[in-house]
């Protein structure tokens, strides 16, 4: 049996001339990457596109630093099509975002997390957007004012009916200090849980005195002292609030000075929207001067219907500062999380999800750093929806 001729020195007369546009003459194992990604795009295979984007995200993982070789599996090649486009955008975010350390703001931003419909992604936005914030270097208090206390919940807090939590804090005037918890998978988050007993809180709450300001006190204290029981101060504090508007929430707009809407993308979102700025300018001409919308977030985004595409395009018409770039898509990730009592960010680092929240406190850290002033206090929107 002859032997086949080595392929050394010597080339294909067919082959001249041409040149696989994917080919750049390596046979590094980011190349196959690369060269697969497009290939099975371009012929639709979505299982292969799936196995190569897998790549992609294993070489971007938080661990890994080396951006040249992230960008050593980006898909090389004009594949113009949507999928293509959007793989594409989904690597280049990973690699902007890849071992980043978000900026700091100059002084304790503390932003109540509202939004008066429920089922929009408000708790899941909070405990997401925080734990990108933390995993990214920052200091961070989440405060669960919701009775439900699923913010607990997902941040692995233990919160059953004993635990001293932040009932204790507006009922009973004990310190913030005292209830607050450490993330046990996230360095930098903390948390003042939420137990069964604030159901009856908003009741208990008539009653005293001051009980507008409890809870902007008790915030105002612990920032006073932190740093010298141990506890390092933060640089955000994010609210999550009951989808109502009772004392509870109440509270939460006179603690803080920003508010941050999350909005779901379907048309049934955008009519508890209004009501709710009307609320916060109730609040802010009464309460709190500078209570100010600062922030809103898309979140369900499903970029297959037009109705999304609409309702974004609607908000961003009305609100164009305060309307974050990144969108939250449906994903199937962020729904599993809490139920093993974390965040997406630590349950699938890797998934769409998980990247979309941690593009949006990138987001939010930048706008935060940049400016050095509050924002003007009006929470009006632009143009025709006033």
């Amino acid at each position: 049996m002859s032997q086949a001729p080595s392929d050394e020195g010597t080339t294909n007369s067919s082959d001249q001339g041409k040149q696989d546009p994917f080919d750049e003459g390596t046979t590094d194992p980011s190349d196959q990457v690369a060269n697969g990604l497009p290939d099975a795009l371009h012929r639709g295979d979505a299982v292969a596109a799936a196995e190569a984007l897998e790549a992609v995200a294993t070489a971007v993982s938080r661990e890994t630093d080396d951006r040249a070789e992230v960008a050593a599996v980006l898909p090389r090649g004009d594949h113009d099509t949507p999928l293509a486009r959007a793989v594409a955008e989904d690597a280049r975010k990973r690699i902007a975002l890849t071992g980043r350390v978000f900026p700091k703001p100059a002084a304790t931003r503390v932003l109540t997390v509202a939004n008066q419909k429920g089922g929009v992604g408000k708790t899941t936005t909070t405990v997401n957007v925080a734990a990108g914030l933390a995993q990214a270097g920052l200091t961070v208090l989440v405060i669960d004012i919701d009775p439900q206390g699923n913010a607990s919940t997902a941040l692995g807090i233990d919160h059953h009916a004993e635990v001293p939590s932040i009932y204790d804090v507006l009922v009973e005037g004990t310190p913030l200090a005292d209830v607050v918890q450490e993330c046990p998978d996230i360095a930098g988050l903390w948390c003042a849980p939420a137990t069964i007993d604030l159901a009856g809180a908003e009741i208990e709450l008539v009653s005293l005195v001051a009980r507008e300001t409890r809870l902007q006190k008790a915030i105002a204290a612990y920032l006073e002292k932190a740093g010298a029981d141990g506890r390092p101060a933060p640089d955000y504090v994010l609210i999550d609030c009951p989808p109502s508007l009772g004392l509870l929430t109440v509270n939460a707009f006179v603690a803080a000075q920003e508010v941050f809407i999350p909005i779901q993308c379907e048309y049934y979102a955008l009519e508890g929207l209004s009501q709710l700025l009307k609320n916060i300018e109730l609040i802010r001409n009464h309460l709190n001067p500078t209570l100010h919308v600062s922030t809103i977030l898309l979140t369900m985004y499903d970029g297959r219907t037009r109705l999304s595409a609409q309702v974004a395009e609607e908000v961003r018409t009305h609100f164009p500062e305060q309307v974050l770039q990144n969108t939250v898509p449906r994903s199937v990730r962020i729904s599993e999380a809490p139920s093993h009592g974390q965040t997406v960010m630590t349950y699938d680092p890797n998934s769409s999800g998980a990247l979309s929240y941690l593009g949006a406190a990138a987001e939010l850290a930048d706008r935060g750093a940049a400016s050095t002033t509050p924002r003007p206090a009006s929470t009006q929107p632009s143009s025709a929806q006033q």
